[in-house]
């Protein structure tokens, strides 16, 4: 079930879920770590999600009812009146807290937490030309691809995809990863910058976004701009399941290295990971975030990727488990985050990957991060005529 349905019905007796999740009203006030977060720096990122002069509908995203756009809508409205001290009582005051409870196998639901992985932009070198170097393009959007709206299916496609080729009249299934490295795009192959290699096109691609350094002292950011609409396969895993490298202690160095020094075996790894990323230049402000699917900049620490079919853009979310540290050991993590952004390997209702920042000790914390973590989501609460913020 789509958000839109959950809130449609919460006035209803039944239980809340959402996909096969069953939500559990919570204290908010109550969460441990709650009076200690950092509140103000989750209303800022909120508040970015909410500004209308965004490239793509935040927000509001997914068709749904009005009385839930509304609330939404509402609270975003409300928010820009707060004031940095306010930021607790505005959530307190705004929203309703649900624990995200994962389904069981013997009982509808269960009190296991959910998984939270972490990404990052990552800073690569590259050329605006081919050379010696730099031998692989990272592409632009080919003016062919239609991109399908989550929960969309379009007659005659397979509805595990997520995107089409145009061909006259017609959509079929776009080319995957392998087809499209042999030239299936044709004339349509419009390379924006020049990588040093398959491995670091595969990063770009993996963290959706990033920032490649030119030889001539410039630095310019790809952003996201579409996918061939393939399943993701997570080239990472493969090596482990093959044997290769254990799971324990895999870091993004250790694991990209391992490819690099095994070119072969690389190729036909990256291969079977049929998702393609195509990226247009972004020039916005270059001190601010890449932007996430929403359209607002992402914030470090605060930006969460959710399964955008069952969550809707602009939603709270609190976490609590463990954050590891690239010098050993581990802290608690207990904070409240903004679902901002969205990715293909990100699917379930307790599912999220954060966002830890540009550069390579945010690519060390992001890759460490693959623990289990409780969610709560936080719901708006419907609008009262007059209310205060």
């Amino acid at each position: 079930m789509l958000l839109a349905g959950l809130l449609a019905g919460r006035a209803e007796a039944a239980p809340l879920r959402v996909g096969d999740a069953v939500l559990e009203p919570v204290a908010l006030d109550a969460l441990p770590g709650f009076g200690d977060d950092d509140l103000t720096a989750a209303l800022a990122a909120f508040r970015a999600t909410c500004r209308p002069d965004q490239p793509q509908a935040p927000v509001l995203a997914e068709a749904a009812p009005d009385a839930p756009r509304q609330d939404l809508a509402a609270a975003c409205a409300a928010a820009a009146a707060v004031p940095s001290e306010g930021a607790r009582e505005f959530f307190l005051r705004r929203f309703a807290a649900y624990r995200v409870l994962r389904p069981a196998r013997e009982t509808p639901a269960e009190r296991r937490a959910g998984f939270l992985t972490g990404y990052f932009e990552p800073e690569l070198d590259g050329s605006p030309v081919p050379t010696a170097d730099f031998t692989v393009p990272a592409l632009a959007r080919p003016d062919d691809l239609v991109s399908l709206e989550p929960g969309e299916t379009r007659p005659g496609l397979d509805p595990s995809l997520r995107a089409a080729r145009r061909e006259g009249d017609a959509l079929t299934p776009y080319p995957d990863r392998a087809a499209i490295e042999d030239g299936a795009l044709g004339p349509r192959t419009r390379p924006l910058v020049w990588l040093r290699d398959a491995v670091d096109l595969l990063v770009l691609q993996v963290q959706g976004s990033g920032r490649v350094r030119l030889p001539d002292g410039r630095s310019v950011r790809l952003a996201y701009d579409g996918r061939n609409g393939r399943p993701y396969t997570s080239v990472a895993r493969l090596i482990v399941t093959g044997g290769h490298l254990p799971l324990e202690g895999l870091t993004l160095e250790r694991w990209t290295g391992w490819l690099r020094a095994h070119p072969a075996i690389a190729r036909d790894l990256i291969r079977r990971n049929a998702s393609y990323i195509f990226f247009r230049l972004d020039d916005g402000a270059p001190e601010t975030g890449p932007r996430g699917a929403a359209g607002a900049p992402l914030t470090a620490g605060r930006s969460l990727a959710v399964d955008a079919t069952l969550w809707r853009y602009g939603l709270p979310f609190w976490l609590d488990g463990a954050l590891p540290e690239p010098e050993g050991g581990s802290v608690p993590l207990r904070r409240l985050v903004i679902a901002q952004d969205t990715g293909s390997a990100i699917v379930g209702p307790a599912r999220g990957d954060l966002y830890f920042g540009t550069g390579a000790r945010a690519g060390a914390t992001a890759g460490l991060l693959r623990d289990p973590a409780r969610f709560v989501v936080l719901l708006p609460k419907p609008d009262a005529p007059g209310a205060a913020p």
